[in-house]
């Protein structure tokens, strides 16, 4: 009976691996871009998306929006008070909370800019104009690109003073407020004593259209009425709980009727964000796999063909087709091994090199570095089946004459 020791088979398999040199090394690069690839591309994705998630916390984890319905009676009483945000801020955990109210969509005011420096440039535009409490500047994050905003102070005396947002100055035609120019809302006088710059905060992104007045002066000039939005920033990892309790701070007899903006959980986000950076870069990362693993069939097939000769006199001697097939199959597994175990450290240290370019903090799956030498000798086993089977299948006197 034909026998074939591990030991024979193994080194059969090494020399046909080390037989040619330049062709081995061609077929182990194709296994290394392609584990390489691979590793490189869910290292990235997970350090991307574990830097989004986090730059998310920082930036938007603590925004919480309450809205509040109108009344359908005016004469009814208000759903939430104007004093009810400080029931709010003496929640654990509430760094900012302003309330304001605002023209209803479709409805906004004629204002008219008439600025002492150029009397002959009156401009009229139709604006939304939104009664506030004086810490709204805290929860918009925005500044203030000239003057100032309004305190308790003009609050209290319902003084007739106004913020006009970057825009709205713009279309007013309002360059400079130390000549203190007015802006006529609705026909009614108002003193300009201070323009928005930046708002940071996404949900906010109409007062850079808008003229915001106190709240009290809005209420007694313009009947804007009472609350409609309630703005909190909370303190990271509290905004669920905020979310929770703020409708029952605000309205304690009809919470539910209080509709609330809350973010996602940053555990979720940060979950999602990684699944789907990963299953889009995993895709490119397989196609480089598949195209090492045709490298590699490819090459063992041009093998078979050049190797008929030894195929034949290894049968003619009384080797048996399974081993025949052992070789090539070995041969193949070893050039994936080969690959995959630098494919890896390749993909490793891509891994690294990127992360410390960006300032990131690199995050590598260490199962899926651990395997990818596995994968790649899977991926040379299973590249080499076909060739395999078609060496073992050869007939003794068709492979001594060699190649048709």
């Amino acid at each position: 009976m034909s026998r074939l020791s591990v030991k024979d088979l193994v080194a059969e398999a090494v020399s046909g691996v080390g037989a040619r040199p330049a062709r081995t090394v061609l077929t182990v690069v194709g296994i290394v871009m392609g584990i390489g690839t691979l590793v490189t591309t869910l290292g990235v994705s997970a350090t991307a998306g574990n830097q989004i998630a986090g730059r998310f916390d920082a930036a938007t984890a603590t925004e919480v929006t309450v809205h509040v319905p109108r009344a359908g009676d005016p004469d009814a009483p208000p759903v939430v008070r104007w004093s009810a945000t400080d029931d709010v801020a003496r929640l654990n955990g509430v760094t900012a909370v302003a309330a304001y109210s605002r023209t209803e969509e479709g409805k906004d005011l004629p204002v008219r800019a008439n600025a002492v420096k150029d009397p002959t440039r009156i401009l009229d535009r139709l604006l939304p104009v939104v009664g506030a409490t004086p810490t709204l500047l805290d929860t918009a994050r925005a500044d203030v690109a000239a003057g100032r905003f309004f305190d308790t102070g003009h609050v209290r005396r319902h003084d007739r003073v106004a913020i006009l947002g970057a825009e709205a100055a713009n279309q007013l035609g309002l360059t400079r407020i130390d000549n203190q120019p007015a802006v006529l809302v609705d026909g009614r006088p108002f003193t300009v004593i201070g323009v928005l710059g930046a708002v940071r905060r996404a949900d906010q992104q109409t007062l850079g259209t808008a003229v915001i007045l106190p709240w009290t002066t809005a209420d007694d000039d313009l009947r804007l009425g009472p609350i409609t939005t309630v703005s909190i920033t909370t303190a990271l990892g509290g905004a669920p709980l905020i979310a929770a309790q703020a409708p029952i701070a605000l309205a304690p007899n009809d919470p539910a009727a209080l509709q609330v903006d809350a973010p996602p959980d940053p555990a979720s986000l940060r979950t999602g964000v990684a699944q789907d950076v990963s299953g889009l870069l995993l895709i490119l990362g397989l196609v480089s796999l598949v195209v090492g693993a045709l490298g590699i069939a490819n090459v063992t097939l041009v093998t078979v063909m050049e190797r008929t000769a030894e195929i034949g006199l290894r049968r003619a001697l009384g080797a048996r087709r399974r081993h025949i097939a052992a070789q090539f199959l070995l041969e193949s597994t070893v050039i994936g091994l080969l690959g995959g175990i630098v494919g890896a450290s390749t993909g490793v240290l891509a891994v690294v090199a990127i992360s410390v370019t960006r300032q990131w903090t690199p995050v590598v799956d260490g199962t899926l570095a651990a395997a990818s030498p596995l994968v790649g000798a899977v991926v040379g086993l299973l590249a080499g089946a076909y060739p395999a089977m078609r060496a073992a299948r050869m007939q003794p006197v068709d492979a001594l004459r060699g190649p048709a």
